[in-house]
């Protein structure tokens, strides 16, 4: 089948900054039926890429394409939104008609009267894609679309694309928002683009066979590269690969979460105050907080204990931030108890990134009062050193704060509060304008965390790789506590026989009961089979493993045989996949069989 003509598209496109390439030779193109994703590192020319598209930036070589009045809808990374104008006004003003635009705000929930300039950083967002949408492009650009946005807009924007008949590229580090969304991949990479047509989830098995080819050529032809590429792949790719003795600690600290949530919580919340000293971080009993006659916090208790990793989500305005500063201690519930437990030292992140000084350096930002180093876990490390650890370049070390893009901010940020001396991290939007080399970079940093963390995200794959149970704030001062990531939770919470919108969150937590007990049952032979087999299936991945990883261990392995090398490491990869799928299908399993065993 031929591909359809590009309505969009840059040919042999050349843009430099400061006299530096920032990327040359580029070509992408953009047709109907298109759903492409836009990947690479922060600062790598990936937003810039795209206002090239739209004409906003002009090319230093190459020529840019765009058919005779198609018409494109454009997001930016950071809408700027004028002064004394309101919402419904800013959205007209994309060029949509204005009943066009009426419908596209009232999809989105949002106050036409309201001043743009006065948005949350959720509704500024959802301002801006209304303004993309209401014209009925024919080619979509969004970059970072999801970037502030609740999971309940999210999953409407995933369902609006599915059916949008144009051409998408995209931007985001949202891995669930790409799988879905996306049928190719553009891959910008030092400078340069590489195509696969399949959508993101088979990015990282793809980048990893683009890096092994590239590696293997430079070994017979014995090039050298410089010290930052090197640096990028040896640490990112080594990082992609899971480490699967960290997934069976997340997949066992679910289960004992899950124990606790299905025990007597009576008796649970009755345990004496001086056991909190030791395993019990904090103990919140009968919380409630409402702002007028808003309800944020109705009733809710929980325990989290030493070691817990406690996901906070819900749609924007819920009371997530609220709940995690009342846990916390940064502000009181109207009434309730929170006791915490002694020698609780807690590191928080603030979404807005309001501790950062602009206009000090990052060094000076990691070492306040002077020196050249900083203890890290017990460990005194360089700051330069510990810089790279987060993908700084040594020369940004003196550079100014203000200099820096806002998914640098970000990473900034989580270096100072990683460093800090803590046992409690409560994040609160940290994975926002991250590319994904630095989230599987926190991830991992957080995997290694002895602490407990509590972690206000909408990302649905982060959160499913991070978190061993998830608090729900569903709005009306409704909040459950789940066992397992995200996932676990869809798979939980109650199905509702009407849809959401017609719905309060209390109105469908009283047919809780109900459907649970309608759900009730047995599994499937197919099911027990599963069961009882994949704990067998896992130890055999789990010894392959080892015996493919001893094996790549030897230094001569590839000077001998790269054939051999390229297939070891290939079938490693694709055993820690199996694991990770294994382990995941045992866990669901046996969440379900709990539930199955509890209901009446």
């Amino acid at each position: 089948m031929a591909p359809t003509p590009p309505i969009l598209a840059l040919r042999g496109a050349n843009v430099t900054f400061g006299g530096a390439p920032l990327f040359a030779g580029i070509d992408a193109a953009i047709g109907r039926g298109d759903r492409i994703c836009l990947v690479g590192p922060n600062g790598g020319g990936k937003s810039t890429l795209l206002k090239a598209l739209t004409g906003e930036v002009l090319l230093d070589g190459g020529e840019r394409f765009q058919q005779p009045g198609a018409v494109i809808g454009y997001l930016p990374q950071a809408p700027v939104f004028p002064e004394n104008i309101s919402v419904s006004d800013y959205v007209a003003a994309g060029g949509a008609e204005p009943h066009r635009a009426a419908a596209m705000i009232e999809k989105l929930s949002l106050d036409p009267d309201q001043k743009a300039a006065q948005l949350s950083g959720g509704e500024g967002r959802r301002a801006a894609l209304a303004r993309a949408l209401a014209i009925e492009p024919e080619i979509l650009l969004l970059d970072e679309p999801t970037n502030h946005l609740d999971l309940p807009t999210i999953e409407w924007l995933e369902t609006m694309l599915a059916g949008f008949r144009g051409g998408l590229l995209v931007i985001s580090h949202d891995r669930a928002f790409l799988s879905k969304v996306t049928n190719a991949t553009l891959w910008l990479d030092r400078g340069e683009i590489h195509r696969h047509d399949k959508g993101f989830s088979a990015f990282e098995e793809w980048s990893a066979q683009v890096l092994a080819a590239e590696k293997s050529e430079r070994n017979r032809v014995q090039q050298h590269i410089k010290a930052e590429a090197r640096y990028l792949h040896r640490g990112v790719t080594a990082r992609r690969k899971r480490n699967q003795l960290r997934l069976r600690k997340l997949s066992d600290l679910r289960q004992k979460r899950a124990q606790m949530l299905r025990s007597d919580k009576k008796s649970a919340l009755e345990a004496s105050v001086g056991e909190q000293g030791g395993r019990i971080v904090i103990d919140a009993k009968n919380l409630s907080k409402s702002y007028g006659e808003h309800t944020i916090i109705d009733d809710f208790s929980t325990r989290i204990l030493r070691g817990d990793r406690i996901g906070l989500i819900g749609p924007n305005g819920a009371g997530k931030t609220t709940l995690l500063d009342i846990l916390i201690g940064v502000s009181d519930p109207d009434s309730g108890d929170v006791r915490r437990g002694s020698n609780i030292t807690i590191a928080r992140f603030d979404q807005q990134r309001a501790e950062l000084d602009p206009d000090k350096s990052l060094w000076d930002t990691l070492c306040p009062a002077g020196g050249d180093s900083l203890i890290v876990q017990g460990r005194q490390r360089h700051v330069v050193a510990y810089l790279r650890d987060f993908l700084f370049d040594e020369r940004q070390a003196r550079g100014p704060v203000s200099s820096l893009s806002g998914g640098e901010r970000n990473r900034l940020l989580l270096a100072r509060n990683l460093a800090a001396p803590s046992n409690v991290l409560a994040l609160d939007e940290p994975t926002n304008d991250l590319d994904l080399d630095t989230l599987d970079l926190l991830e991992d940093m957080l995997g290694e965390y002895s602490g407990t963390l509590l972690l206000v995200s909408h990302d649905r794959d982060f959160l499913d790789r991070v978190v061993t149970s998830v608090i729900a704030v569903e709005g009306d001062g409704v909040i459950q506590e789940y066992p397992g990531g995200y996932s676990n939770y869809l798979r939980q919470r109650p199905k509702l026989d009407e849809p959401l919108a017609t719905m309060s969150p209390k109105a469908a937590l009283r047919q809780e009961p109900k459907r649970r007990a309608n759900s009730a049952g047995r599994l499937s032979y197919k099911e027990k089979r599963a069961l009882e087999t994949l704990p067998g299936t896992m130890k055999d991945l789990t010894t392959e493993i080892d015996t493919l990883e001893k094996i790549l261990a030897d230094p001569e392995l590839f000077r001998r045989d790269a054939n051999a090398y390229n297939m070891t490491a290939a079938r490693l990869d694709a055993a820690r996949a199996e694991l990770a799928a294994a382990e995941d299908e045992w866990l669901a399993l046996e969440i379900k069989q709990e539930e199955m065993s509890e209901a009446p």
